[in-house]
């Protein structure tokens, strides 16, 4: 993932305190240049493997900051698509979820090189170029297997909990190297040189056995779930030339070597195993069709896009035809064409419902989530067209129906809340989304659209009550109080509000002491003090301090707060907010000091 430099100290200093707070002995550490940060240990060596809750935490933490990246795919059928697929291959075999039976959370990034990535925690984050890449769903479901199988062995874990105190490196530099490499290499060398360039490789670096221990465990998931195991061998290969062509001078930083022996593993086992043939849903085509166009939002991007869809619809395949008739769509809705894009989804949707040709070999589609996705996009498009009463009417009505055939999408419910808001029907919008806040607790663009909902109905204690739920679900803790601050202040605050924002204050200051590593109201850091240098790592000119006093070295905090207050959407000093969704650029200076 290519993370801005500029938010790269900000991505340390919050994996750093995640890991401070952590009820851990600390074993010694080698001194680290002065240019890079010098973070925490993770743990007591004695342990063969990090608990996992604390694995879990980990991963929390570093999710919070990926989705505050801008490369971050928050797209809700890309989402949905990936978490479906990928909750299919963990329920297909007993025992996938690993000894510690975690949740899986499957998402995309932005990013050109094919790859894929485990998190500790049960977290796995797939490139948006290897979705372009696998030709079948089962060469997707055979890189999102290996990675299960990674978790389910708990490989990080163990790997961390191995080390010994002399090479026990910080998961956060580790981390921060991997993202920072194909941005600066300098800078990530830097980080590198600071937590121990040699032992940050052999972490980085799952070993053979673990690769070995990986391959088997998908190979069985994949053959339990159905899909085509020769997927494996085939989406492995093309991995394997495809990583000729990139750079090879950061060793360290492939993660998952692809050697000959491993792919003749392979190859034996699929020897041993039934020959099976799966004909891949609609849905994974309309994905990728939305990577595609996600992937590259240049005019040249949007170019090529439409350049392969034309070609794409030029197929005899109804997959492909459909396919690239919905990239259309979704262009269309890019360039702010609407009628273009309804146009497009329309014929999409005619193909896919077309019955085959008299006497040919044809069998119908198999939708998968297709049909939601579809319903999204048709409310995608009305959504946008905010200006236009009679639409946003249709939208509603449409949203309505929609939610209530496919009441699982959270996409069509934010799409349908967006309607309702968009509409001048704040008070359903209201009822509609406290109760998929039941559901879906961990969700900030929910507490975004409620924020919304109480700007219209004037109720600006609650706006800010919702704001500040968002930012904390974000990892905000400050602007998230800054937020309960504004609430505060508001005079429409009611007794039962006041007494909700002194609770949800202290909560989060008792989270940012701990984040801190205060032990106490004297921020005693109990020997999980680290220091920050703002060098070349970051590409800041400011000078340097510590985590309790200022994790970026500024002078005049009051200042900073004022910078936060009119540079974070939601963050207003006075008056009311318009438009919580319209995120302005989340790493500017103010930005980095407000997280």
């Amino acid at each position: 993932m290519r993370f801005p430099r500029r938010c790269l100290l900000s991505l340390a200093v919050s994996l750093a305190a995640s890991v401070a707070s952590l009820p851990v002995t600390a074993p010694a550490r080698a001194q680290a240049p002065t240019n890079v940060p010098s973070l925490p240990s993770l743990g007591d060596t004695s342990r063969e493997a990090l608990s996992p809750v604390i694995e879990r935490k980990l991963g929390e933490e570093i999710m919070r900051d990926i989705r505050f990246n801008r490369d971050y795919l928050d797209d809700p059928p890309i989402i949905d698509y990936l978490n479906n697929l990928g909750n299919t291959l963990v329920t297909a075999r007993p025992g996938s979820r690993g000894e510690a039976n975690y949740d899986y959370f499957f998402f995309a990034v932005r990013d050109p090189m094919l790859n894929a990535f485990a998190l500790p925690g049960g977290f796995i984050g797939v490139h948006s170029a290897l979705l372009l890449a696998a030709q079948s769903e089962s060469e997707l479901a055979s890189v999102l297997s290996h990675e299960i199988g990674h978790v389910a062995q708990r490989h990080i874990a163990r790997q961390l909990g191995e080390q010994k105190t002399d090479a026990l490196i910080p998961l956060a530099a580790m981390v921060l190297a991997a993202l920072v490499a194909k941005d600066s290499p300098d800078a990530a060398m830097g980080v590198m040189m600071g937590g121990q360039g040699v032992a940050i490789q052999r972490q980085l670096n799952f070993g053979r056995e673990a690769e070995r221990e990986a391959d088997r465990v998908g190979f069985q998931i994949m053959g339990a779930a159905g899909y085509e195991t020769s997927g494996m061998v085939a989406f492995f290969q093309r991995m394997q030339n495809a990583t000729k062509m990139y750079d090879t001078s950061m060793p360290w930083l492939m993660s998952h070597p692809l050697t000959t022996e491993r792919i003749a593993d392979i190859q034996a086992r699929i020897r041993e195993t039934p020959y099976r043939q799966r004909v891949d849903a609609l849905d994974f085509f309309l994905v990728r069709s939305r990577a595609r166009v996600l992937q590259d939002k240049s005019t040249k991007g949007y170019a090529q896009s439409e350049e392969f869809f034309r070609n794409q619809m030029a197929q005899q395949s109804r997959h492909e035809i459909a396919a690239g008739q919905y990239g259309m769509a979704f262009l269309a809705l890019q360039r702010d064409d609407h009628k273009g894009a309804q146009a497009w989804l329309d014929k999409a949707r005619a193909t896919i419902e077309r019955p085959p040709a008299a006497g040919a070999f044809s069998s119908p589609l198999p939708k998968g989530l297709s049909e939601s996705i579809l319903a999204y996009t048709s409310l995608e498009i009305k959504v946008d067209q905010e200006k236009n009463p009679e639409v946003l009417a249709q939208a509603i009505a449409e949203g309505q129906e929609a939610h209530a055939r496919y009441p699982l999408s959270r996409g069509i419910a934010w799409q349908y809340a967006d309607a309702l808001i968009k509409g001048g029907k704040p008070e359903q919008a209201e009822r509609f989304l406290r109760d998929q806040i039941q559901q879906y607790r961990s969700e900030p663009e929910l507490q975004d659209l409620l924020a919304q909902a109480y700007s219209k109905m004037g109720k600006i204690a609650l706006q800010h009550i919702a704001l500040a739920e968002s930012y904390a679900l974000l990892g905000g803790t400050m602007a998230a109080l800054d937020q309960l601050q504004l609430a505060r202040k508001s005079s429409d605050a009611s007794f039962y509000e006041q007494a909700v924002i002194d609770a949800r204050e202290r909560e989060w200051q008792a989270r940012r002491r701990e984040a801190m590593g205060e032990k106490s109201k004297d921020k005693d850091f109990g020997g999980a003090s680290f220091r920050v240098s703002a060098g070349p790592v970051a590409g800041s000119g400011a000078g340097t301090g510590t985590a309790k006093d200022d994790p970026f070295g500024r002078k005049d905090l009051n200042k900073a707060d004022e910078e936060c207050a009119v540079s974070r959407p939601g963050w207003e000093l006075s008056g009311s907010r318009t438009d919580p969704l319209a995120r302005r650029d989340p790493f500017s200076a103010a930005a980095r000091h407000c997280r």
